[in-house]
């Protein structure tokens, strides 16, 4: 009896291809006939109206044979030839990253052009009515008069006031220490690390401190209201103790600018003053907590404790008084820290000249010009009858020049934080 087979099977034996590849055929297959010869594809007849274009291959025959190719005809018109590809951009295709580059971490310099960045968005540039209105005089008048409508702009002299507050406001690295010697008492060498913090500190957001470093009695503690009766001794004494700013408040005086005060030993009982090494130990103590540091140094530079100052001070401002005797002997501790490595200071230093008055017998141009020439800068202050006084210094009290004054030494200064 015959078996018949499943369609499904017979269709696979029919799709069955052996190992051997396509031309082999299983044991016992019948052989196939030969496929019929192909004949190749014929084009279709042109039509009459269709365009006669040459194809890219009969063009290349026709250049290979030495004759030209002929333009496409319509018609017995030539057409228009056809529009060219353009160019890759070979600039932009060199400056273009591999995704394998990218996730290596390679990167391509900025293309060249505007140099324009994110801050220079700012509120003055983009939106109206946002300029400065005017501080004082008749542009401050004629601003209120119109309630805003017209505002004529600060004056030069209140132009050139904001650009020293922006260069006293110049960022600090870490912490600088600065500080103010002379060889010669009362020239107001005390009063100018006092106006110096409170310029400081009345106009940045960082932590201010001025350290007496006067070891004969200092008066530096008592130019500000007392909040403490610490001195530098007791916060030597208590150094282990001390771990966070809130700790170190408890040794300063802070006055109204947010200038902060620590005071040195007016003690009569005393009799052995501090030494560089106790003096090396505060200032590495302040550094941890603030941003700069003001030291009042005493009237002698061999002493040890200025010794020490010297050592760990980042700058140093000189100060005299508008006279020979004071001029000279600044001009001589310039020559002693010329003389004992500290030759760097000197190139750095800010020379003030304080107390300036007119109808003075000496020509304090003079005076500064002498200091220009081995000084980074020279500033002159002039005399104000509040700090005169020696009593606690309220700023708003001061005259605007020596207010002024006074931003122009912090802006010198200043100047140096960056270097």
């Amino acid at each position: 009896m015959k078996q018949l087979r499943s369609p499904l099977i017979a269709a696979a034996d029919e799709a069955y291809v052996p190992l051997g590849g396509p031309g082999a055929r299983p044991p016992g297959a019948p052989k196939s006939p030969p496929p019929p010869p192909q004949s190749p594809p014929q084009s279709p007849p042109e039509s009459p109206r269709s365009p006669s274009r040459s194809q890219p291959g009969q063009r290349q025959r026709d250049s290979e044979r030495g004759g030209e190719a002929q333009p496409a005809r319509y018609n017995d018109r030539p057409l228009p030839p056809e529009p060219k590809p353009p160019p890759e951009p070979e600039a932009a295709d060199a400056q273009r990253l591999t995704r394998m580059q990218r996730q290596m971490g390679v990167t391509l310099p900025a293309p060249p052009g505007s140099t324009a960045t994110a801050a220079d968005i700012t509120a003055d540039r983009f939106l109206r009515g946002q300029g400065l209105p005017p501080r004082d005089g008749w542009r401050r008048a004629v601003y209120w008069f119109t309630g805003g409508r017209i505002n004529p702009g600060p004056s030069p002299l209140e132009v050139a006031e904001r650009e020293l507050i922006a260069r006293a406001k110049t960022p600090v690295p870490g912490c600088r220490s600065i500080a103010v010697i002379s060889r010669k008492g009362g020239v107001g060498k005390t009063t100018t690390t006092l106006m110096l913090g409170h310029t400081f500190a009345s106009l940045r957001g960082d932590r201010v401190v001025a350290l007496d470093g006067n070891p004969d009695a200092g008066s530096l503690g008592y130019r500000v209201r007392r909040e403490t009766a610490a001195t530098i001794t007791n916060l030597l004494a208590d150094e282990q103790m001390i771990t966070r700013y809130a700790d170190i408040r408890a040794y300063t005086s802070q006055a109204a600018t947010r200038l902060e005060v620590v005071a040195s030993d007016d003690d009569p009982r005393i009799t052995k003053a501090l030494g560089e090494a106790d003096y090396r130990r505060a200032i590495a103590l302040l550094e941890r907590h603030y941003n700069l540091i003001c030291l009042d140094t005493g009237t002698g530079v061999l002493e040890s404790a200025t010794r020490g100052i010297l050592q760990l001070a980042d700058q140093i401002v000189v100060v005299m008084s508008p006279s020979l005797d004071s001029a000279r002997a600044a001009s001589s501790t310039l020559d002693w820290l010329n003389e004992n490595r500290h030759a760097e200071l000197v190139r750095s230093a800010v020379a003030v000249v304080n107390g300036v008055q007119e109808d003075l017998l000496v020509e304090v141009d003079r005076i500064q010009e002498h200091f220009a020439g081995r000084c980074r800068a020279v500033v002159q202050v002039p005399w104000d009858p509040h700090l005169a006084a020696g009593a606690e210094t309220d700023v708003g009290r001061l005259r605007p020049a020596t207010r002024h004054a006074y931003l122009g030494v912090a802006a010198a200064v200043a100047d140096g934080f960056l270097t």
